[in-house]
Protein backbone atom coordinates (compact mmCIF):
# COMPACT_ATOMS: atom_id res chain seq x y z
CA UNK A 1 0.00 0.00 0.00
CA UNK A 2 3.10 2.62 0.59
CA UNK A 3 4.75 1.35 -2.45
CA UNK A 4 1.39 2.51 -4.49
CA UNK A 5 0.84 5.99 -2.75
CA UNK A 6 4.68 6.55 -3.53
CA UNK A 7 3.51 5.86 -6.75
CA UNK A 8 0.57 7.93 -6.67
CA UNK A 9 2.52 10.89 -5.64
CA UNK A 10 5.50 10.53 -7.91
CA UNK A 11 2.78 10.55 -10.87
CA UNK A 12 1.06 13.43 -9.48
CA UNK A 13 4.21 15.66 -9.05
CA UNK A 14 5.34 14.86 -12.80
CA UNK A 15 2.14 16.35 -14.30
CA UNK A 16 2.07 19.31 -12.36
CA UNK A 17 5.68 20.00 -13.02
CA UNK A 18 5.69 19.16 -16.58
CA UNK A 19 2.83 19.44 -19.07
CA UNK A 20 4.50 17.02 -21.88
CA UNK A 21 1.67 14.12 -22.73
CA UNK A 22 4.75 12.04 -24.00
CA UNK A 23 6.28 12.41 -20.25
CA UNK A 24 2.92 11.84 -18.70
CA UNK A 25 2.31 8.29 -20.39
CA UNK A 26 6.11 7.58 -19.90
CA UNK A 27 5.72 8.01 -16.14
CA UNK A 28 2.54 5.92 -16.50
CA UNK A 29 3.99 3.38 -18.48
CA UNK A 30 6.90 2.64 -15.76
CA UNK A 31 4.76 2.90 -13.08
CA UNK A 32 1.87 0.24 -14.01
CA UNK A 33 5.47 -2.08 -14.89
CA UNK A 34 6.34 -1.34 -11.28
CA UNK A 35 2.93 -2.15 -10.27
CA UNK A 36 2.68 -6.21 -12.40
CA UNK A 37 5.73 -6.51 -11.28
CA UNK A 38 5.27 -6.27 -7.40
CA UNK A 39 1.94 -8.28 -7.70
CA UNK A 40 3.74 -11.10 -9.27
CA UNK A 41 6.29 -11.07 -6.46
CA UNK A 42 3.11 -10.54 -3.67
CA UNK A 43 2.40 -14.36 -5.42
CA UNK A 44 4.77 -15.78 -5.68
CA UNK A 45 4.75 -17.45 -8.87
CA UNK A 46 7.61 -15.78 -10.74
CA UNK A 47 10.40 -16.37 -8.34
CA UNK A 48 13.05 -18.99 -9.04
CA UNK A 49 11.36 -19.26 -12.86
CA UNK A 50 8.35 -21.53 -11.36
CA UNK A 51 10.35 -23.47 -8.89
CA UNK A 52 8.22 -22.54 -6.24
CA UNK A 53 5.23 -24.17 -8.34
CA UNK A 54 6.86 -27.21 -9.18
CA UNK A 55 8.10 -27.70 -5.03
CA UNK A 56 4.02 -27.04 -4.15
CA UNK A 57 2.70 -29.71 -5.91
CA UNK A 58 5.38 -32.28 -5.07
CA UNK A 59 4.49 -31.61 -1.98
CA UNK A 60 0.71 -32.41 -2.71
CA UNK A 61 1.65 -35.65 -4.48
CA UNK A 62 3.42 -36.79 -1.40
CA UNK A 63 0.97 -35.41 0.89
CA UNK A 64 -1.69 -37.83 -0.81
CA UNK A 65 -0.06 -40.52 -1.50
CA UNK A 66 -1.76 -43.14 0.95
CA UNK A 67 -0.84 -46.94 1.37
CA UNK A 68 -4.19 -49.00 1.34
CA UNK A 69 -2.72 -52.83 2.16
CA UNK A 70 -3.35 -54.07 4.97
CA UNK A 71 -0.83 -54.27 8.00
CA UNK A 72 -0.19 -57.70 9.70
CA UNK A 73 1.90 -57.86 12.71
CA UNK A 74 2.91 -61.14 13.98
CA UNK A 75 3.45 -61.50 17.92
CA UNK A 76 4.00 -65.16 19.24
CA UNK A 77 1.28 -67.43 17.82
CA UNK A 78 -0.81 -63.89 16.95
CA UNK A 79 -1.72 -61.73 14.19
CA UNK A 80 -2.95 -58.53 14.64
CA UNK A 81 -4.20 -57.00 10.82
CA UNK A 82 -5.32 -53.60 10.61
CA UNK A 83 -7.10 -52.09 7.38
CA UNK A 84 -7.50 -48.51 6.09
CA UNK A 85 -11.27 -48.78 4.31
CA UNK A 86 -11.38 -45.55 2.64
CA UNK A 87 -13.82 -46.51 0.40
CA UNK A 88 -16.10 -48.06 3.78
CA UNK A 89 -17.22 -51.07 1.22
CA UNK A 90 -17.16 -54.50 2.34
CA UNK A 91 -14.48 -56.14 3.57
CA UNK A 92 -14.09 -60.24 3.62
CA UNK A 93 -11.59 -61.72 6.33
CA UNK A 94 -11.22 -65.26 5.59
CA UNK A 95 -8.75 -68.01 6.94
CA UNK A 96 -7.65 -71.34 4.96
CA UNK A 97 -5.70 -74.12 6.54
CA UNK A 98 -3.53 -75.98 4.15
CA UNK A 99 -6.31 -78.35 2.85
CA UNK A 100 -7.58 -74.89 1.31
CA UNK A 101 -10.75 -75.75 3.83
CA UNK A 102 -11.67 -72.20 5.63
CA UNK A 103 -12.23 -71.81 9.00
CA UNK A 104 -12.96 -68.56 9.91
CA UNK A 105 -15.35 -66.42 7.64
CA UNK A 106 -16.43 -62.58 8.50
CA UNK A 107 -17.20 -59.95 6.35
CA UNK A 108 -16.98 -56.13 7.84
CA UNK A 109 -19.19 -53.69 6.07
CA UNK A 110 -18.85 -49.38 6.65
CA UNK A 111 -16.20 -49.48 8.71
CA UNK A 112 -12.86 -46.90 8.04
CA UNK A 113 -10.91 -48.76 10.05
CA UNK A 114 -10.98 -52.66 10.07
CA UNK A 115 -8.87 -54.17 13.07
CA UNK A 116 -8.87 -58.01 13.50
CA UNK A 117 -6.61 -59.88 15.89
CA UNK A 118 -6.79 -63.82 14.59
CA UNK A 119 -4.99 -66.43 18.05
CA UNK A 120 -4.00 -69.12 16.23
CA UNK A 121 -2.41 -70.65 20.10
CA UNK A 122 -5.22 -73.58 20.28
CA UNK A 123 -4.82 -74.45 17.07
CA UNK A 124 -3.85 -77.87 15.40
CA UNK A 125 -0.17 -77.44 13.73
CA UNK A 126 -0.67 -76.34 10.30
CA UNK A 127 0.01 -73.44 7.74
CA UNK A 128 -2.79 -70.78 7.71
CA UNK A 129 -3.65 -68.34 5.44
CA UNK A 130 -5.23 -65.40 6.26
CA UNK A 131 -7.25 -63.73 3.33
CA UNK A 132 -8.15 -60.18 3.09
CA UNK A 133 -10.62 -59.07 0.12
CA UNK A 134 -11.34 -54.97 -0.05
CA UNK A 135 -12.43 -53.01 -2.99
CA UNK A 136 -8.92 -52.29 -3.98
CA UNK A 137 -7.60 -55.66 -4.18
CA UNK A 138 -6.69 -58.99 -2.25
CA UNK A 139 -4.18 -59.33 0.23
CA UNK A 140 -2.60 -62.77 2.00
CA UNK A 141 -0.50 -63.68 4.64
CA UNK A 142 0.25 -66.79 5.86
CA UNK A 143 1.21 -68.56 9.63
CA UNK A 144 2.78 -71.38 10.38
CA UNK A 145 1.33 -73.08 13.79
CA UNK A 146 4.03 -75.39 15.31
Amino acid sequence: MVFLYAIATYICTVILKERSVMKVVKNLTVAAALLISSLGLANGNTTDFGKKVVAKYEVEKNLVKVNLDPVFIKKGQKVMMNLLNISQGKVLLKVYDSKNRLVFNQAIDGDVVVEKSFNFEKAFEDNYTIVVVDKFGTYKETVEVR
